[in-house]
């Protein structure tokens, strides 16, 4: 468990799992291996294997804690969910919910869920299995996402999704339309005092972003929008599950520069071990500045 602070807020990251993910050109299928020249002393050992030739991926949510709200972004991919494509995603039976709770937060203490989209191994604990149904795990969280998302993937909106699709959003996201508690927003929105929705369109149709602003200071959580930090010197390598990978670079260069230019602490989803930092300028292009928590 690792603790972040942006101003009096705090960030906590619950871990779902973390190891060796895709192949490296199956994540990214512009990846060239000669990349390793110049970056490999620090892709290896915590962000890329060299053995297997696999990025190493972690999947975990963030735990927001302000004065007033709990806010948790992101929810993995959940137990006991039928992901037959995958076996990191297939009938998982992890002790995440003991995770959150070893970071001083009930499931009913949680106040919102932010999905930055609705994609398999972002909504799975929206849901948990109970006396045959599922049901909201966050009985008083309202969960916060984009029309958009919602509609693309909604099976009776769009009936072209396929089969698997469908079951991700009807076990993981409609029992929490049907029980009242989502909160379905615009791409700009604002969820609370120094919480604000950004649009991130690409790698899902309504993918957004949340950012923090509390102290002078600006964090930004930013789902999907890099899967991996050898994106930040390659923006132009988008992830073979984006849904317009053209619009997906575009969002990305945005963000960089954003996250460059406002010295923003960036939380993505996906990253290894540490899983946080700094975008800086690099000539024409970015590095990536790597954090440890300061807790």
């Amino acid at each position: 468990m690792t603790t972040h602070r942006i101003g009096d807020i705090t960030i906590t990251r619950i871990e779902e799992q973390m190891g060796p993910g895709f192949p490296a050109n199956g994540l990214l299928p512009d990846w060239d291996p000669a990349i390793l020249a110049e970056h490999g002393g620090w892709l290896a050992p915590n962000y890329y294997q060299p053995e297997s030739g696999r990025f190493v991926s972690s999947i975990h949510s963030w735990v927001i804690k302000t004065k007033h709200h709990t806010i948790l972004v992101d929810t993995c991919c959940g137990n006991g969910k039928n992901r037959p494509g995958s076996d990191r995603f297939h009938m998982l039976n992890t002790p995440y919910l003991q995770r959150l709770a070893a970071a001083g937060v009930q499931s009913e203490d949680v106040d919102y869920v932010l999905c930055t989209h609705l994609h398999v191994d972002h909504v799975g604990w929206n849901t948990q299995l109970l006396d045959g149904r599922w049901v909201p795990t966050f009985p008083n969280a309202r969960y916060v996402m984009s029309k958009t998302e919602r509609d693309h993937w909604d099976p009776s909106l769009n009936p072209s999704l396929k089969a698997g699709q469908a079951e991700i959003f009807t076990d993981s996201v409609l029992p929490v339309i049907a029980a009242g508690q989502a909160m379905v927003v615009a791409m700009t929105d604002q969820i609370g005092d120094g919480l604000l929705i950004a649009p991130a369109p690409g790698h899902a149709p309504g993918h957004i972003m949340l950012r923090l602003l509390a102290g002078g200071q600006e964090g930004i959580f930013i789902g999907d929008v890099m899967h991996h930090p050898i994106q930040v010197y390659r923006p132009e390598w988008s992830s073979a599950f984006d849904y317009d990978p053209r619009q997906a670079e575009k969002s990305r260069r945005a963000m960089l520069a954003h996250c460059a230019d406002g010295n923003v602490h960036v939380f993505p989803a996906h990253f290894g071990r540490p899983h946080t930092g700094f975008v800086r300028r690099q000539g024409d292009g970015f590095r990536f500045e790597f954090i440890e928590a300061n807790k």
